[in-house]
Order: C-alpha cells, then structure tokens, then sequence
C-alpha cells in the first residue's frame, strides 16, 4: 500500500496495492496490521455506504464535536468524487485550510481523515457509490457542519450550483460556530 501525506498533518492518500487480470481485481481496501506498519492506528467501529444518483450532489462539510468526533477511511467505489477535508482544529497551524483528492472506482485511492476534520465530497458522475469507515459511531446529538461555500475556507469545489440537501444548505459559515 502507498501512502501519501498531504498538507494536513495527519490526511494521507492511501493508494492499495491492486491485483489485476482478465477477469477482474483483487486488493486489500483495508489491513489494520499493514496501516499499523506505516504507524496509522485506528479502530474503526462503523461502515457506511451512500449513493448519489446525480453528478454534481455535494454532501458536506460535515463532522461530529466532541469526544464523538470521528476519524473517518473514504472511497469511492463506483463513478468518481472529488473528496474534501477541512482542519477544524482551532489550535493547528491549517486551521480551515482544506485538501481536494479526486477518488474513482478507477484509481482506487483512499482518504484517510483524521478526528478534528470536515469532510465533504461533490459528485463528478451520474451514480456514485461511496464508502467510509468511522472510528467511532454516528451520534445525531454531535452531529456538526459548515456551510460549502464558506468563504472563510474557500473550498474550490468545481460546481457553482451543487444539489444540496435541505440540511445542507441551512448549515452555518465556520464564523457562525462556536466548538466546531
């Protein structure tokens, strides 16, 4: 497995050794021992799968506060997305920088996000599938978001008119939050 480290400490691309031939693919999405080895230690508790029918659906920026924070494994397994993290650690030298990573069914690569980040992603096909895996479970009462287009963070998403959750659309700008 590849890893490669972004601008954000602790958000890497993490790129799987992939096994073809004719009648398919083979490869490992996760190995605890492996990420262990390259000194990524995570318990992951949760997986969740979505799907957006429409190229152009954004779903984000969201995270949960708190000790119910997650840290999150991402991959798009069918279409393609391009995938953003925001550091939302007050105290961090990138605080409300942001990474882009286009994942696909065909490159394969992974996000990894560590708790104190916004995740969201815009889809750049017709019927995208999408999965993650959470180190700790979604809790409604924690539930956090910044609104897409904050200016203050400034997220080039690609798309001008995103299909957008109602929820989405109402959330607030990071300068409307107080312990995000």
């Amino acid at each position: 497995m590849k890893i490669t480290k972004t601008k954000l400490e602790g958000v890497v691309i993490l790129e799987p050794d992939v096994f073809g031939d004719s009648r398919g693919f083979f490869m490992e999405s996760w190995s605890e021992r492996k990420l262990n080895e390259l000194g990524l230690h995570y318990n992951f508790v949760q997986d969740n799968h979505s799907k957006s029918t429409v190229k152009g659906t954004l779903r984000g920026i969201h995270f949960q506060k708190g000790d119910k924070a997650q840290a999150k494994l991402v991959r798009c397994v069918r279409g393609a997305v391009l995938d953003v993290a925001v550091d939302l650690r007050h105290d961090s030298p990138t605080y409300k920088q942001w990474v882009a990573v286009e994942l696909s069914e065909e490159n394969k690569k992974q996000l990894l996000i560590p708790r104190g980040f916004g995740h969201g992603f815009v889809t750049l096909t017709d019927d995208v599938e999408f999965l993650y895996k959470a180190d700790n479970y979604y809790a409604p009462e924690a539930d956090g978001g910044i609104r897409w287009n904050d200016p203050d963070i400034g997220v080039e998403w690609g798309i001008e008119r995103p299909i957008l959750s109602d929820k989405d659309k109402s959330l607030p700008f990071i300068r409307e939050q107080r312990d995000s």
